[in-house]
């Protein structure tokens, strides 16, 4: 751990320099959704390429860049796009992202992603608020020496994701004057959608969308005793659900046609945490 820990430092010490403050919380920011920074006041942006021990990320519509701000006046550090299992990253190179947002000293963890539905009653454009997850993908970020100066050897998940944080992002949403799905969220290692086979096994486990990604980075987020809001785009409906074949050109297009409300309701939320 301590290769690990000189490179968070360092990188701290880098976005330090380069003008990051002390964020409130944290934002990661999946498929097609991370034009949120736009909307950032006092906006600071660096590549992932030039923070130490940050991969870029190869997937269309992750821009790979950490990017200071504020929110609805609320600071934030947002990361535009994220990094995959599927890419070829370990589950521990995901957890570090976790530990850099930890290390500026974010208190909340918001992860963003484009799902499928699972759920009969969704549809596509839909907002889900992640309430639970089943790990799926057959890994752990947290697998290898404990990184104590996070958290203990065996975080509790009874709450992974922060009741307190889903009463902010229902009020925002019933401000702004519609719904969120709530549900289950099963996260599976990609990159191959899933089989309809494998879809009606998921909706048996309780699932009522599926990912390829914002597992580790809660659970990395839990061992660090970080609180945790988890929203899913539902980006089509799963396999077997529909009669059409499944593109991530798809799911590009869908969280383009939600930002009209993703944006709002992300800077509500963020705003009543910073209160």
């Amino acid at each position: 751990m301590d290769k690990t820990y000189r490179l968070l430092d360092e990188a701290v010490e880098l976005l330090g320099r380069r003008g990051f403050g002390r964020p409130r919380a944290a934002l990661i920011l999946g498929s097609g959704l991370g034009g949120l920074t736009d909307s950032f006041e006092e906006r600071v942006a660096v590549d992932y390429a030039e923070i130490p021990g940050f991969p870029v990320p190869t997937v269309p519509g992750h821009a790979g860049r950490l990017v200071w701000g504020t929110l609805g006046g609320t600071p934030v550090v947002a990361m535009e796009g994220r990094f995959h299992f599927y890419e070829g990253h370990s589950q521990r190179q995901i957890a570090y992202a976790v530990w850099t947002l930890s290390s500026l000293g974010a208190e909340t963890l918001v992860v963003t992603n484009a799902a499928g539905g699972l759920n009969p009653d969704f549809q596509p454009g839909d907002l889900m608020l992640i309430t639970d997850h089943i790990n799926f993908s057959g890994d752990n970020p947290l697998i290898g020496p404990n990184p104590q100066r996070f958290g203990p050897r065996f975080p509790d998940m009874s709450q992974a994701y922060t009741p307190e944080c889903w009463e902010l992002a229902l009020e925002a949403a019933e401000k702004l004057g519609f719904g969120l799905r709530q549900g289950v969220y099963l996260s599976v290692s990609g990159p191959s959608f899933e089989t309809p086979a494998e879809i009606r096994a998921f909706r048996r486990l309780g699932a009522d969308a599926v990912g390829m990604s914002t597992v580790p980075e809660v659970i990395a987020a839990a061992h660090a005793g970080l609180k945790v809001l988890g929203i899913s785009c539902i980006a089509n409906m799963a396999a077997g659900m529909g009669a059409q074949k499944l593109s991530h050109q798809e799911v590009i297009q869908v969280t383009a046609q939600v930002q009209g409300r993703f944006r709002p309701l992300l800077t509500e939320t963020v705003a009543r945490l910073g209160r």
